[in-house]
Formats: structure tokens, C-alpha cells, sequence
């Protein structure tokens, strides 16, 4: 019985923090217009006066660069989180089948039956019905078990497939929104390479606006890098997650295939063989019995005639013939003889145009043969190729 086999991707790798960064590929012309903003940010700020009002409502925007990313990609995550639950509660389904159809299979397996053709025995004494009967009768009986197993696994199949065309669509979403925040990461650390690099000039000519350009800017720029890298990695491990689920999926799809075809199939087959098998045992009982009731008779047909034989030579011994009747007998054979022969001089030819006929048919025959003989072989069904 063919065995299915599911192959596991392997776990979602954990994302570090540092390395979320640069995962999402873009050009080069984008980040050069992200940078020449960030450029125009820092130089805004540093025209204010580190002690006004404007200062700090300008610094305290960099609390918020890429907020509205995060809260998009949030509500992504949101909507495929439960992607899991509902991909897990489709495979318990499809498994629950798959499992309904192993053990049906199992219990139909004629191997499993040992001698077909061995009466039943209630309590292993009495006989009781027909083995074979019995077997074939709950092999009949099984049909509408399995074609609701295949409905239940067909059903879980398209399922699955629906899952994997929605996982695409929310993969893809999630894509476009890995970008943007990706161009949010870009800013975030040009402005902490610029603002640091401002403060250090002005340590030596202007250190209390260093002090403010370091307390009130770079600190939160800092804490916004972190926490959108953060984001991006939970991100970016969520949209793995997402194509996990979608190989698992295929796997399930695979078994399902492979259980609706080759398992099916060869039960079939496992049966069908039984079935030809014990058919084929009890013609050649036939023929055993058939062969001994022939020998039977050929021999009572040796001893009677062999007792024929003795008794009529035992009255041919005592008959007497009249020459006469010997004398006709002669002349009937005689004429029989001559009859015969003239039969067969006046048969030649009628039996050589009958074979000239036959020989002409079969000629024609032959081709009509060799034509159905390569039909019936090309009709071979091919080996069915196991994935398993």
C-alpha cells in the first residue's frame, strides 16, 4: 500500500534586530532623495535657536518619523495573525481525513485477510458464511466512507489553496509596507550620523546648543531607529511566517493529491488482484476435481472394455458364419471402398478451392489482427509514478 509522504519546510529563523535593517532592496536614486531630506531636516534645526519653542516643537517631530508605517504595518500584522489559527484548524481537517483514510485502508487490505477462500468460524469451530462473501461485502459497504473522505479532503484542498492565494495577497501588502518603512530606517539613521556629527562641531563653539542638539534630537532619533528596526524585524519574521504557512499548505495539497490517486488506486488494485486471484484458485479446484472424475472414467472405460472384449471374442469363437452373408459383407465393403474413392477423386477439387479460399481469408485476416493486437497494447495504461 503506497505510503504518503509529507515533506516539513524548515522553521521561520529568528530575525536579529541589527540585520532587519537593508532587507528590503532600494534604488539608488531613492535613497539619495531620503538622505537630501534628512540633510534639510538637521539643517532646519540647527537655524533655530536651541533655547526657543520652535526648537523643541521641530525636534520633538522626531518622535513620530515613521509612525504612520508602523501603524500600517500593526494593522497588517493584525489582520494575519490569525492567518495561523485558520491555516491550523484547515490542516486538522485535511489530517482528520487523511487519517479516516489510512485506517479505512488498513482494514481493506486483503493481504491483511490471509485465506480468502477458508470458511468463517464462530469462535473458531463452527463454520459460519463465507470468508471471501464477507470480505467483499464490507469492501462494498466502505464505498460511501471513502467518497465522503475524498469529498471532505477535495473540499480541504481547495481551502488550502484559497489560504495560499489570500497569504500572496497579504504578502504583497506586507512588501509595500516593509519598503516605506525601510525608507523611514534610511532617514532615521542619516539624521543620527548628521545631528551627531553637527553636535561634535559644535562642542568646541557652541556647547549648550551640542548638549540640546544631543538631549532633545539625537537621543529620540536614536530611540525611534531602535524601535522602528524592531518593527521591521517582528515584520519581516511575520512575512516569513506567512510563506511557511504557505509551504505547509503545498505539502498538505501534495497529500492530498497523492491520497485522492495513488492510495485509492492501489486499494483498488490490492483489491481487484484479490479478488482475480481466488477466482483463479477456485477454477483450478475445478480442474483438479474435473481431472479426476476424467481419470475415473477413462479407467472404468478400460474395464469394460476390456470385459466386452473377452466376451466377444468368447461368442465369436462359438458363432458359425454363413459364407453368403461373409460373401455380401465382402461386396458391400467392397462397393463402400469404391464409393469412397470416387468420393474422394470428385473432393480434390472442391477441397482445393476451399483451402485456396481459407488461405485468401486469412491473409486478409492478418492485418485486421495485427491492428487490434497494437491497439490493445498501446491501451496499457502507464505506470503510475509514486511522489511519495
Amino acid at each position: 500500500m503506497t505510503e504518503l509522504t509529507l515533506t516539513a519546510p524548515a522553521p521561520v529563523p529568528a530575525v536579529p534586530v541589527q540585520q532587519a535593517a537593508g532587507l528590503v532592496p532600494l534604488s539608488d536614486s531613492v535613497r539619495s532623495e531620503l538622505q537630501t531630506k534628512a540633510d534639510a531636516f538637521v539643517a532646519e534645526l540647527l537655524a533655530l535657536d536651541a533655547q526657543s519653542p520652535e526648537f523643541g516643537n521641530k525636534a520633538s517631530q522626531l518622535t513620530n518619523i515613521g509612525q504612520k508605517e508602523v501603524v500600517a504595518l500593526s494593522s497588517q500584522s493584525n489582520r494575519f495573525l490569525d492567518r495561523p489559527t485558520k491555516a491550523m484548524d484547515g490542516e486538522g481537517g485535511v489530517g482528520q481525513a487523511l487519517t479516516q483514510l489510512r485506517t479505512v485502508v488498513e482494514d481493506l487490505d486483503p493481504s491483511r485477510e490471509g485465506d480468502l477462500l477458508k470458511p468463517r468460524k464462530l469462535l473458531g469451530i463452527i463454520p459460519f458464511g463465507s470468508k471471501l462473501k464477507a470480505y467483499f461485502d464490507r469492501y462494498t459497504s466502505a464505498q460511501g466512507h471513502i467518497q465522503a473522505i475524498m469529498a471532505t479532503l477535495t473540499r480541504g484542498k481547495d481551502e488550502l489553496l484559497q489560504d495560499n492565494i489570500a497569504i500572496d495577497g497579504e504578502r504583497n501588502k506586507l512588501w509595500e509596507l516593509m519598503g516605506k518603512l525601510e525608507q523611514m530606517i534610511i532617514i532615521s539613521k542619516t539624521l543620527d550620523t548628521r545631528l551627531e556629527d553637527k553636535a561634535n562641531d559644535l562642542d568646541h563653539v557652541d556647547p549648550a546648543k551640542a548638549k540640546a542638539i544631543r538631549e532633545s534630537a539625537l537621543f529620540y532619533v536614536r530611540q525611534r531607529t531602535t524601535d522602528l528596526l524592531t518593527q521591521m524585524a517582528v515584520t519581516v519574521q511575520g512575512y516569513l511566517a506567512l510563506d511557511l504557512i504557505k509551504k505547509n499548505n503545498i505539502e498538505l495539497i501534495k497529500g492530498v493529491d497523492r491520497a485522492t490517486t495513488t492510495t485509492v488506486g492501489a486499494l483498488r488494485t490490492a483489491v481487484t488482484v484479490a479478488q482475480a486471484l481466488t477466482n483463479q484458485r477456485l477454477v483450478l479446484q475445478q480442474i483438479s476435481a474435473l481431472n479426476t472424475t476424467t481419470s475415473n472414467i477413462i479407467d472404468a472405460t478400460g474395464v469394460m472394455l476390456r470385459e466386452n472384449t473377452a466376451r466377444i471374442h468368447e461368442q465369436a469363437s462359438s458363432a458359425t458364419i454363413q459364407v453368403e452373408v461373409l460373401q455380401r459383407a465382402f461386396a458391400n465393403i467392397y462397393a463402400t471402398m469404391d464409393a469412397v474413392d470416387e468420393f474422394k477423386l470428385k473432393a480434390l477439387g472442391n477441397m482445393k478451392t476451399t483451402i485456396d479460399t481459407l488461405s485468401a481469408e486469412n491473409e486478409k485476416a492478418k492485418s485486421y489482427i495485427a491492428r487490434a493486437h497494437g491497439a490493445s497494447n498501446s491501451q496499457a495504461p502507464d505506470p503510475i509514478l509514486s511522489l511519495a
